[in-house]
């Protein structure tokens, strides 16, 4: 039984202290069918190993000829809609070109040692097509990197989703991961 002490000075109820909660927030919005299908079927995997969400923030008109500036204000407008979503407590990772690689054996390792030293609120954001904005990578606990390859973020969305899966099947010692 959770000491109820504990639970009323961190505020939360003993059903939040128990339940790990996994969020991915991503600009944009994905219209595309077999993307939504892709993603729902791993969410719904997803639910048995913790809540699962995923947050959409609106992306801006990005043409493709754009000056840095331009560029720049594109990124922080949409690094600030990101960043109205993450809450204090939550440990965020930020997934950038530069980040760190991990395979997927070490990814489920890191999700489990944050686990289990107090960590119960994973944030994963994406960015829109040209990427993170400053103020966003400096909030990010960590960046993380699926390789050098540029990805659509919808599809990404899907490959992230499918990887945390992937990640808690690890942890817990399932069959999916060969």
């Amino acid at each position: 039984m959770i000491d109820r002490w504990i639970v009323d000075q961190l505020h939360w109820s003993p059903k939040e202290f128990l339940r790990m909660k996994v969020k991915i927030i991503g600009v944009g919005k994905i219209k595309e069918k077999y993307f939504k299908a892709g993603i729902a079927e791993y969410a719904k995997r997803l639910s048995r190993f913790c809540d699962f969400k995923i947050v959409e923030v609106a992306d801006e008109q990005a043409p493709e000829s754009l000056s840095q500036a331009e560029m720049d204000e594109v990124m922080a407008k949409e690094g600030q809609r990101i960043l109205a979503k993450i809450k204090d407590r939550e440990y965020v990772f930020a997934l950038a070109i530069k980040g760190k690689e991990r395979s997927s054996e070490e990814f489920a390792h890191e999700i489990n040692q944050l686990t289990t030293y107090g960590h119960s609120d994973l944030t994963f954001v994406i960015g829109g097509s040209l990427g993170l904005s400053p103020e966003v990578l400096k909030r990010a606990d960590t960046q993380i990197s699926f390789g050098r390859f540029t990805m659509p973020h919808k599809l990404m969305r899907l490959v992230l989703t499918e990887q945390i899966y992937r990640a808690f099947t690890i942890i817990h010692g399932m069959p999916y991961h060969k």
